[in-house]
């Protein structure tokens, strides 16, 4: 069957490869010069790029993952300057990047008292640094937002907005509790581990040497899991292990999200997400964020350049590969956008949110439509926070 998006990419490849006469012969009936071969190629490669700037400035553009360093979120240091960070306040400008979700990250550490103070120190100090960017140093160019509708009303505006995402709740700590106050201070998605097994649910690193602690999630990360819907927090299962992946989409009540992975099917690492698990979260109704890192895109590409930085680099277009194959196994309502700058992440292309408008126009070559960009930059993800918040106001509502 012809789509329209096969129509749309038919028609696209039939501009920038033809010149304006089909027989290569101007209307005037005087041979065409490579020169003028030359102008119409170029004219028909400009008319996609406006086509793109285009939809890059209508759609709202989100970026589900970026790492912070509380280094730059001080009085003199800061986001408000382009410091040789791959996301600050002028490289979101420049390149048209209207949300950043800025990351309370923790390295996995000791399952022992003074590892969990530790951790959780290093979490409040994330928060504060997020909430310091917004609401001191920079608070009419960035605006925290805690729904869809204030992410929106303040892209509306013209103004950037910042999300808070948890990876690793390590820093909880025992406590349960702590899931309601992190979400008070603004964190909208958590994954249960990262790189290590937390107290939680085992990470997808068991796969190094085949040792796991849970079995999957702990009885702790079960009663996490309710927690999360409770409080309307969306559940991140980028770092997780599959088996407790899968035991987190049985038990969840609200759909999840994957904030940062690609497919294991084009490049088997463990960080990627098997076809089962992408399957599992389409029928959850949760979105998968895929990621622009270089080396789980493509391992072996990857390596070669960091062998011979004179061969060819992961770039953009390999990126959206990992798009493409997502959106034809599990639809394009369950699938994102996101980089994990500042934490390893970045292509040839979009290598920092200055670049950003490079995915959107790969995007179009591609032949997605604007709303279909629209879903993929923001639409997707804001859908699914809409639907956890809402049953978790159901679940609180009904105790």
């Amino acid at each position: 069957m012809l789509t329209i998006k096969t129509l749309f990419a038919a028609v696209l490849l039939v501009l920038v490869s033809c010149s304006p006469s089909d027989t290569g012969v101007p209307v005037d009936g005087s041979p065409t010069s490579p020169s003028s071969a030359i102008r119409s190629t170029s004219e028909s490669d400009q008319a996609l790029i406006d086509l793109a700037r285009g939809i890059h400035e209508r759609v709202i553009t989100l970026d589900t993952h970026a790492d912070i360093n509380t280094a730059n979120f001080t009085e003199t240091n800061n986001y408000t300057q382009d410091l040789d960070t791959q996301v600050n306040l002028p490289k979101m400008i420049a390149g048209g990047l209207d949300v950043a979700w800025f990351i309370v990250y923790t390295g996995q550490g000791p399952l022992t008292p003074e590892g969990y103070a530790a951790a959780e120190a290093n979490a409040l100090d994330k928060f504060a640094a997020i909430h310091r960017l917004a609401e001191q140093f920079a608070p009419d160019t960035i605006e925290l937002a805690y729904t869809s509708d204030d992410v929106r009303r303040i892209a509306a505006a013209g103004r950037k907005v910042a999300m808070i995402g948890v990876e690793n709740a390590y820093p909880m700590g025992l406590d349960l509790g702590n899931i309601q106050r992190y979400q008070e201070m603004g964190a909208r998605y958590v994954s249960l581990a990262h790189n290590g097994h937390s107290q939680f649910a085992d990470s997808n690193t068991g796969e190094r040497d085949g040792v796991w602690l849970h079995g999957g999630l702990s009885d702790l990360g079960r009663q996490a899991v309710t927690e999360l819907n409770r409080w309307g927090i969306m559940i991140d299962l980028s770092h997780p292990s599959r088996e407790a992946n899968l035991q987190t989409l049985a038990l969840s009540r609200a759909p999840v999200i994957a904030s940062h992975s690609s497919a294991r099917a084009l490049n088997d690492v463990s960080r990627n997400l098997s076809d089962e698990e992408l399957l599992a979260i389409r029928d959850n109704g949760g979105v998968v964020q895929a990621t622009a890192f270089s080396s789980y895109l493509d391992s072996a590409k990857h390596s070669a350049h960091q062998a011979d930085p004179a061969a060819a680099p992961v770039d953009v277009a390999d990126f959206i590969d990992h798009v493409d194959y997502m959106v034809e196994l599990i639809g394009i309502e369950h699938v994102g956008i996101s980089s994990d700058f500042d934490g390893g992440g970045g292509v040839s292309g979009w290598n920092d949110a200055s670049e950003t408008f490079n995915v959107t126009l790969e995007l179009v070559r591609r032949g997605y439509t604007e709303e279909e960009i629209g879903m993929l930059w923001s639409g997707n993800l804001l859908r699914v926070m809409d639907e956890v918040q809402r049953i978790g106001a159901e679940i609180r509502g009904a105790e």
